[in-house]
C-alpha cells in the first residue's frame, strides 16, 4: 500500500501576451503563439492534463484569435477579464471542482507569478521561460496514459453542454436528472481497467475514503486475489460518456467484509452516484451472509465521503490509528433513484462472500 502522491497537475492555467503567443494582443491583433508552448500545450492533452487561461485582456478579441489559431478548443473556463489572476485560478478550479493544489499557472510577470503565489500558494507557478522543461517534470507526467487520459477533455466539454443545459432547465433538480438518460454501470474489475484504477487513486482526492493510493500491481493483487473484490464503476448520458468514475477495494474473507477504499470523480459529485455504488456492495454482503465495514480516514478534503457513509446509514464502531471504522449494521441497502438506471454483470454478484 503506497502512501498519497502530492504534486499532481490537473490544469495548467495559461497567459496569453508573451507567454501563449508572441506580444501583446491589444497591440498587434495578429499576435503568433509560440511553438513551444503549443507543444506543450498538445503533449499535456494527451496526456490527460487540461488546459484554462488566465489573462488580463479583452475576452471577446482573445478569443477570437485564439479561433484562428485554432487553439481554443483545449482551453476549458477560460478567464479571460481585468480581475487578478489569484481571482482565475479559484474560478477555474471551482469550474473543474478540482482543487487550487491541482493547478500550475504560466506567466511571463514575476508580479502576476508572486500575486497568485501570495493570495493561493497552493497552486504551482512556472516562468513563462520555463515552458520548455514542463514535459521532464514530474508533477506534469502521470504514470499511466490510459483511454480515459485522451479523452479527459472531450468528457470536461460535454459536461460544460450538461451544465448549459441545466442552467436552461425549468424545474426540479432530480426532474433534470430524468432527462439525461443516466446509466450506472458496477463490474469487477478487468486488467484492463488498473491502469485507470490507479490513476483514479491518485488523481481523487474530494470522494476518496482513505486518500491511499494503489499501484497497478497492487491492484492487480487485489483483482485476482480471492479474498478481494475490485469493482470499477461507469457512467454514461445522452451526452456521452464520463468514463470510468469509481472504485472500491472490499475484503470479502469472513463473516464481516471490509471496505477499504472507496472513490468517486469529483466530475459525478452531483449525480448521486457515490450512494449508489456503496448501497450496492452492502447488498453484495448481505446477499452473501456478511456484515459489512468501512474505513474512513480524514485526509482534510474528503468531509463528502463522511457524509455519503452517514446517509447509508454507517456509524463509527472503533478506530485503527487514524482510521475510523464504520458500520451499516440496521441500515438497509437503498435503492438507486429512479432518474438512473444500474447495471451490474452477474459475475458480480458471483464473486466475493465466504470462501
Amino acid at each position: 500500500m503506497s502512501e498519497p502522491r502530492q504534486g499532481t497537475v490537473k490544469c495548467v492555467v495559461w497567459d496569453l501576451d508573451n507567454t501563449l503567443w508572441d506580444g501583446v494582443l491589444l497591440e498587434d491583433e495578429q499576435v503568433t503563439p509560440r511553438p513551444q508552448a503549443v507543444e506543450v500545450i498538445k503533449e499535456l492533452d494527451r496526456r490527460g492534463v487540461l488546459h484554462s487561461i488566465a489573462s488580463r485582456n479583452d475576452h471577446d478579441l482573445a478569443m477570437r484569435r485564439l479561433r484562428e489559431l485554432g487553439l481554443h478548443e483545449y482551453f476549458l473556463y477560460p478567464q479571460i477579464s481585468w480581475n487578478a489572476k489569484s481571482e482565475s485560478m479559484r474560478a477555474v478550479a471551482g469550474s473543474l471542482n478540482i482543487g487550487l493544489d491541482a493547478l500550475a499557472f504560466v506567466d511571463d510577470q514575476d508580479f502576476e507569478l508572486e500575486e497568485v503565489r501570495f493570495a493561493v500558494p497552493e497552486v504551482l507557478g512556472v516562468r513563462a521561460e520555463d515552458v520548455g522543461e514542463m514535459l521532464g517534470r514530474p508533477e506534469f507526467t502521470p504514470r499511466f496514459v490510459t483511454d480515459e487520459s485522451r479523452l479527459r477533455r472531450g468528457m470536461y466539454r460535454s459536461a460544460i453542454d450538461r451544465e448549459a443545459t441545466e442552467r436552461e432547465f425549468t424545474g426540479t433538480d432530480e426532474e433534470f436528472l430524468a432527462t439525461l438518460d443516466m446509466v450506472f454501470t458496477i463490474a469487477p474489475a478487468e486488467e484492463d481497467d488498473l491502469k485507470r484504477a490507479e490513476e483514479l487513486t491518485v488523481r481523487t482526492n474530494q470522494l476518496n475514503s482513505t486518500g491511499v493510493t494503489y499501484s497497478y500491481t497492487e491492484l492487480d493483487h487485489y483483482r485476482t486475489s480471492p479474498d478481494h473484490l475490485l469493482l470499477v464503476a461507469g457512467l454514461t448520458d445522452r451526452f456521452g460518456s464520463y468514463g470510468k468514475i469509481g472504485l472500491a477495494l472490499v475484503e470479502t474473507a469472513g463473516p464481516v467484509w471490509r471496505l477499504k477504499l472507496l472513490l468517486m470523480s469529483c466530475r459525478v459529485l452531483s449525480r448521486g452516484v457515490g450512494n449508489v455504488l456503496l448501497s450496492h456492495i452492502l447488498r453484495l454482503a448481505r446477499d452473501n451472509g456478511a456484515a459489512l465495514e468501512a474505513e474512513i480516514a480524514d485526509t482534510g478534503r474528503n468531509r463528502m465521503m463522511f457524509v455519503t457513509y452517514r446517509f447509508a446509514g454507517f456509524a463509527e464502531v472503533g478506530r485503527e490509528g487514524s482510521v475510523a471504522i464504520m458500520r451499516a449494521d440496521a441500515a438497509p441497502a437503498a435503492d438507486p433513484p429512479p432518474y438512473l438506471r444500474l447495471v451490474t454483470p452477474q459475475a458480480v454478484s458471483a464473486r466475493g462472500g465466504r470462501r
